[in-house]
């Protein structure tokens, strides 16, 4: 199993992150990635990025050294019932969105607090990815989520530094979402949630807990560029038609 798109990584713009995006492009081409994603925190996290950063980000190049790069946002699930820190005329500028909790923003809570603001989250209609679900400091009611999830398109997040080095305790709650997303039929993203390049498209323990499973590879929409720009399409986003004549190359490989 290899995964060749990167939809989570963070760059200097989010202040405890420490790479820029020269770096991910030239850290992406080495290890033979066809696409990566720019997801800077939202404003409302103590260090995230200003909404200009977002804005702007259409001056980078879609496409360098023949690897392409998303433009996204890791937004902030907002207290007390949900939503996200988008504001409605940002999200054209926008390629895609994480929704995500993180403790600066949304004190952790019980399991029936922390699944209403998903829902709500969801119902919203701005995210695309449910970030690091597996998060034990927001317990959630995973079959509702993943139901809820899978009428609205979005898809649940496997977070490779959840198994490393972040969110302690994670890796029962991620392996239960395998299991529980592939029973009901939907799909997953990988991410590698990445706060230096060294670490872009570095989706080792993910990979070791689907294959555990005999989790198929067809539920991971970003292992490759021309899937995710499909699973962009279908929310609408002009992205998926920029980059298609680039993707065409990719797709051969991806159906023999």
């Amino acid at each position: 199993m290899r995964i060749l798109t990167d939809t989570h990584a963070h760059t200097v713009a989010s202040d405890h992150a420490y790479s820029t995006v020269h770096d991910y492009f030239q850290i992406a081409r080495d290890k033979g990635l066809q696409m990566f994603s720019i997801t800077d925190h939202a404003p409302t996290m103590p260090d995230g990025a200003h909404y200009w950063h977002f804005g702007n980000m259409k001056v980078i190049p879609r496409v360098i050294d023949n690897i392409a790069m998303l433009r996204g946002i890791e937004a902030n699930i907002l207290e007390p019932t949900g939503g996200l820190d988008i504001p409605d005329r940002m999200m054209d500028f926008l390629d895609f969105a994480i929704a995500s909790f993180h403790e600066p923003v949304f004190a952790p809570a019980d399991k029936a607090t922390c699944t209403k603001a998903v829902l709500n989250t969801i119902k919203e209609g701005k995210c695309q990815i449910l970030g690091h679900p597996g998060n034990p400091n927001f317990p959630l009611d995973y079959e509702e989520v993943i139901r809820a999830a899978k009428d609205a398109n979005v898809v649940l997040e496997i977070n490779n530094s959840s198994f490393t080095h972040s969110r302690l305790g994670s890796e029962p709650n991620c392996r239960n979402i395998l299991e529980l997303i592939d029973r009901l039929d939907w799909k997953v993203s990988f991410g590698s949630d990445s706060h230096v390049a060294y670490t872009v498209g570095e989706f080792g323990k993910a990979i070791e807990h689907a294959q555990a499973i005999g989790f198929p590879e067809h539920r991971i929409v970003n292992a490759n560029a021309p899937r995710f720009l499909a699973f962009l399409a279908e929310h609408d986003k002009p992205v998926a038609q920029e980059l298609a004549e680039w993707a065409s190359q990719f797709e051969k490989a991806t159906t023999t």
